[in-house]
């Protein structure tokens, strides 16, 4: 049978790389006899290669304009576009932020002041900085580059631009991560989220309020409809969510207006809302615990591998752990997907998977899936990840 692309009611189907190929050699020798020689060590051979890999990306190309038409398939761009059609769109990337301790003689104004951290990056001060009486003062800082920046408790505790009276600095907490620009597999997952936003499910219109708030990286409800506490410690008839990033007063008043009547709310951080009568109204939830994982991965180089796919891999494997929900278990197996389509060419194979093992960073690795509280969230930098190449 030629190979040959169609479409049917489960959607388009292309022929790989190698079927092409074979197809073509057949017609090659059908016409020039049984008996030509189409080695890859020949020029016939290779130039049926050269057809073969422009027919196959004939194919693929064929394959993305067909998919760019549906949310779940589409990338990029058309990915972008599609979404719109639910009023929703891609994420631009954030700024981290951390709130800074300033002590200095009461009375000194600080103007365009920065901080920096034990990496020597930069933390930008507001504009103008007044300590008090007091001596000290809380300020929320940017970090000066957009995107992920990670400083923990303590490390921005340096001066960057000494001004008399400012005598120290120091972030008692961890800085709130910011977000480069959001990733398809995470726009996907908003845009099925934000379906839920009309739906005749109570619930899944609060899960589709709160996911849309601005600010949001991710975010994950709970419902317990029983009448005893769950496996999670949610009360009975509670609803408990998790929300990363965002205001924390929008999200309690998304929570507010969108909930049954009489449902209860669980969590650690509590807002005060007024519902339409003017009564105050106590909205919990939870903000989630990051939880920094790193990944060790051993391969063997076959014929063909490059240093750009191992760095490849790596960066699959922290996308995908940054894509998945709040509460997940990080599972072993799924990461051999990501991992796979590291391959710079579908169908080659030029490296083997020898072990791959997961932990949080500081606590040790093991060769077992890693388990992630309902109130936690997996996150993956790329430079937590270890890749082992052996010959």
């Amino acid at each position: 049978m030629a190979a040959e692309a169609y479409i049917d009611d489960y959607g388009i189907h292309v022929p790989s790389y190698p079927e092409a190929l074979d197809d073509l050699k057949a017609e090659f020798r059908r016409i020039y006899g049984q008996d030509v020689y189409l080695e890859p060590d020949s020029q016939e051979g290779a130039l049926c290669a050269v057809f073969a890999l422009r027919i196959y990306d004939c194919y693929a190309l064929a394959a993305s304009v067909y998919n760019a038409y549906s949310p779940s398939t589409a990338q990029g761009v058309g990915l972008s576009s599609v979404v719109k059609t639910n009023g929703i769109r891609r994420r631009a990337a954030t700024y981290s932020h951390a709130d800074l301790r300033i002590i200095g003689q009461a009375g000194t104004t600080i103007i365009n002041g920065i901080a920096s951290d034990e990496a020597e990056r930069r933390w930008l001060l507001p504009e103008i900085v007044t300590i008090p009486v007091g001596g000290e003062i809380t300020v929320t800082a940017r970090a000066e580059e957009i995107g992920e920046m990670r400083a923990g408790p303590g490390e921005i505790k340096n001066i960057a631009t000494p001004t008399r009276g400012w005598q120290a600095v120091i972030n008692p907490l961890a800085a709130v991560t910011g977000a480069g620009v959001e990733t398809d597999a995470a726009l996907r997952t908003r845009q099925r989220i934000s379906t839920a936003l009309p739906s005749r499910s109570i619930f899944d219109g609060t899960a589709g309020a709160v996911a849309q708030l601005p600010g949001i990286i991710r975010s994950r409800g709970y419902e317990n409809d029983t009448d005893q506490y769950d496996a999670n410690g949610i009360p009975p008839h509670s609803i408990a969510f998790v929300a990363e990033g965002g205001d924390t007063q929008a999200i309690g008043e998304a929570i507010a207006v969108k909930k049954g009547p009489g449902c209860g709310t669980y969590g650690t951080t509590r807002v005060q809302t007024v519902d339409k009568w003017g009564a105050p109204q106590f909205i919990h939830f939870f903000r989630p615990e990051i939880v920094n994982v790193a990944v060790e991965i051993t391969v063997k180089a076959l014929t063909g591998y490059l240093a750009t796919t191992g760095e490849t891999i790596r960066r699959n494997v922290a996308a995908w752990i940054n894509a998945q929900r709040i509460g997940d278990d990080l599972l072993l197996s799924k990461l051999y997907t990501p991992i796979n389509q590291a391959e710079p060419v579908p169908g080659e194979r030029t490296y083997d998977l020898l072990s791959l093992r997961l932990g949080v960073v500081g606590w040790g690795l093991a060769q077992a899936n890693l388990g992630i509280a309902f109130t936690s969230a997996a996150s993956c930098a790329v430079e937590d990840i270890v890749l082992i190449v052996t010959e």
